[in-house]
């Protein structure tokens, strides 16, 4: 079987994983955790907080740090919920919806030009195999921990 952490570390280098920052729009430098989040909550209506961060996987105080300085570049909205106090709910600004498109279509554009450099079938390939790969890390007992 050939290096697959070697294959891995490489391609999230070539995804810019090890970048401070994901992206830039306008005036805005959006990290890889902020991108996450606003990616997140453009795809569902007004998540709890703590829902976004197990969907994210991270801690509820390293996410509620993230959030505040979502909230203060004014890209989401934190609102408390009406049935329960103790929750807040997300949702993006309309400034955060400009940006997370923003980001949208940057990805886009790369993901064009790079899956340009193959034939149809092995687009096709590469989805698949991500869509297993993805499938098989949801159901280890070890998704995502250091094997350590």
């Amino acid at each position: 079987m050939e290096d697959v952490r070697a294959i891995l570390q490489v391609t999230m280098r070539r995804f810019g994983m090890l970048n401070k920052n994901c992206c830039s729009v306008e005036d805005h430098d959006i990290s890889q955790v902020q991108s996450h989040i606003l990616y997140e909550l453009a795809r569902t209506g007004g998540p709890s907080m703590q829902q976004v961060a197990e969907t994210l996987g991270m801690d509820i105080t390293t996410f509620s740090r993230q959030i505040q300085t979502l909230v203060k570049l004014e890209l989401v909205e934190k609102r408390q919920s009406a049935e329960d106090k103790r929750m807040y709910h997300l949702y993006l600004t309309e400034k955060g919806k400009n940006l997370e498109d923003e980001i949208n279509q940057q990805m886009l554009h790369y993901l064009t030009n790079v899956f340009s450099n193959l034939s149809e079938k092995e687009s096709v390939e590469v989805v698949d195999s991500l869509k297993v790969l993805n499938a098989a890390m949801s159901i280890s007992s070890m998704c995502c921990k250091p094997l350590y």
